[in-house]
C-alpha cells in the first residue's frame, strides 16, 4: 500500500537560501548606514607635508628687506658750471667742515663777476658823491644863514638908536631911513632864508635816507658776486665720509650736476620698502628687529614718505640702542615689522593649501595617521611663518598644509 511522503519544511537548499539573502541585506545595509561614501583619494604621504597644530605666541609682522644708508646725507651739486681745475679729496677720504674738495675754473663766470663788480663800485661811488653834494648844500646853506644873522645883528641896534634920536629930532631922516631900510632888508632875507633852508633840510634827509638805502643794498650786491666766485670751490659741508664719482681734471661742469654726497660716519639708518597694502597699518614708532652677525637689534620708524611708486612706499627705520658692528652703506637686512601686539593663538604653520582653500578648509590627518578628512576652519592673521586659527582646528591636531592641486574635489585622503 502507497504511503504518502510529507515534505520537510527546513530543507538543506531553503536554509542555504535564506542564509544567503539574509547576507545579502546585512551586506546592502551596511554598505548603506556604515561605509563612507564620500570621494576619496589614495596618496602617496612622501609627497605631501603634514603639520601639526599648536597653541603659541602668534606675532603679528610682515617680513621685509631694507638698505643700509647714512643717518644724514648732504648731497654736493655744482652751482656754477666749468671745468675741473684740480681735484683736492678722493673718493672715500673722511673729511671736516669747510675742507676744499675740488676746484673749478670758469673764465667768462670770472670776467662777468668783475664786471659787475665794476658796475656796482661804479654806482657806489656815485651815491657817495651825491651825498657828498647835499653835504656841501647844507653847510653853505648854514654859512648864509650865519652871515645873515651877523648882518642883521648888526643893524638892529643901531636901527633902535636912530629910531629914539629920530623921535627927538637929532638925526636927520635921511640917515633913519637908510638904516630902516637895511634892517627891514636884513630881517626879511633871514626870514626867506631860513624857510628855504628849512624845506631843503626835510628833502634833503629824505634824500640821504633813500641813498643810504641804495648804497647798502649795492654793497649787499657786491657781496653776493663776490661769493659768486666762491661757488667754484666745492667745500665739505659737514664732517664725514665723501662719495664722489670718478672726477678728472680737466672735465667740464654743468650747473646743477651732482659731484657727490657727505655721509655721517658711524651713524646708520634702514630704509625700507614696503606694499601700499599696509600703508593704513604703519605708523611712526612701529617696532621692527632684524638679525645680524648672529645677534638680534630692534629698530623703530622714525618716518614715513609719502609718496607711493610702483605700488610701494618707503619707510626709513633707525636702531633702539645699539647698531651693529661692521654694517656698511648698501648693505641688505632682513627685517620683521611688527604691526600689533604678540597674543597667545592657536597657530597652524604657513603652506601652498591656503592658495587652493582660501583659509575656509583643510585636511585633518586622523589619530592612526592612515587617512585625512576634510574640515571647515576659519583662519585670521598672517605671518611669514604662521596662520593664526580662530574655528575648526585644536592643538596637537596634524593637518596637510601642502599644496591640494592635486586632490581635486575629494574629501577622504587615504594616506
Amino acid at each position: 500500500m502507497d504511503r504518502k511522503i510529507k515534505k520537510k519544511t527546513w530543507t538543506l537548499k531553503r536554509i542555504i537560501s535564506l542564509l544567503g539573502g539574509g547576507s545579502l541585506i546585512v551586506f546592502i545595509a551596511y554598505l548603506l548606514f556604515y561605509t563612507d561614501r564620500r570621494p576619496t583619494m589614495n596618496i602617496d604621504i612622501e609627497k605631501i607635508t603634514v603639520s601639526e597644530v599648536k597653541y603659541g605666541v602668534f606675532q603679528d609682522y610682515i617680513p621685509q628687506t631694507g638698505n643700509v644708508e647714512p643717518s644724514k646725507t648732504i648731497y654736493l651739486d655744482a652751482i656754477e658750471g666749468g671745468t675741473i681745475k684740480r681735484v683736492v679729496r678722493q673718493s672715500g677720504a673722511v673729511v671736516n667742515k669747510g675742507d676744499v674738495i675740488l676746484e673749478l675754473s670758469n673764465l667768462n663766470r670770472e670776467l662777468s663777476v668783475l664786471s659787475q663788480e665794476a658796475s656796482l663800485n661804479e654806482s657806489i661811488n656815485r651815491v657817495r658823491q651825491t651825498r657828498l653834494q647835499l653835504t656841501q648844500n647844507d653847510l653853505n646853506q648854514q654859512q648864509q644863514l650865519a652871515q645873515i644873522r651877523n648882518e642883521l645883528d648888526k643893524v638892529a641896534p643901531r636901527y633902535e638908536r636912530e629910531a629914539q634920536l629920530y623921535a627927538k629930532k637929532l638925526i636927520a631922516q635921511q640917515q633913519f631911513e637908510q638904516t630902516e631900510a637895511d634892517f627891514k632888508y636884513n630881517k626879511k632875507r633871514w626870514e626867506i632864508t631860513y624857510a628855504q633852508y628849512k624845506n631843503d633840510s626835510i628833502d634833503r634827509l629824505r634824500q640821504m635816507r633813500q641813498l643810504n638805502q641804495s648804497e647798502m643794498r649795492m654793497i649787499e650786491s657786491l657781496n653776493g658776486v663776490g661769493k659768486i666766485l666762491d661757488n667754484l670751490v666745492i667745500r665739505a659741508p659737514i664732517d664725514g665720509q665723501l662719495s664722489t664719482p670718478q672726477l678728472e681734471e680737466g672735465q667740464a661742469i654743468s650747473p646743477g650736476i651732482r659731484l657727490g654726497q657727505v655721509d655721517i660716519i658711524g651713524s646708520f639708518k634702514v630704509r625700507v620698502p614696503i606694499d601700499e597694502l599696509y600703508l593704513p597699518r604703519i605708523s611712526v614708532g612701529l617696532g621692527a628687529s632684524t638679525r645680524f652677525d648672529n645677534e638680534d637689534y630692534n629698530l623703530k620708524i622714525a618716518y614715513i614718505y609719502p609718496t607711493i611708486n610702483n605700488g610701494r612706499f618707503e619707510v626709513d627705520m633707525e636702531f633702539i640702542g645699539s647698531e651693529p658692528q661692521g654694517i656698511r652703506r648698501g648693505q641688505s637686512l632682513r627685517m620683521k615689522i611688527e604691526l600689533g601686539q604678540s597674543s597667545e593663538q592657536i597657530l597652524v604653520p604657513v603652506g601652498g593649501f591656503y592658495k587652493d582653500t582660501g583659509g575656509n578648509w583643510i585636511f585633518v590627518v586622523s589619530k592612526d595617521g592612515k587617512k585625512a578628512e576634510k574640515r571647515k576652519i576659519r583662519i585670521g592673521r598672517k605671518n611669514s611663518e604662521y596662520y593664526e586659527v580662530l574655528e575648526g582646528l585644536n592643538p596637537g591636531e596634524k593637518v596637510i598644509t601642502s599644496s591640494y592641486d592635486t586632490f581635486g574635489d575629494n574629501e577622504v585622503l587615504i594616506l
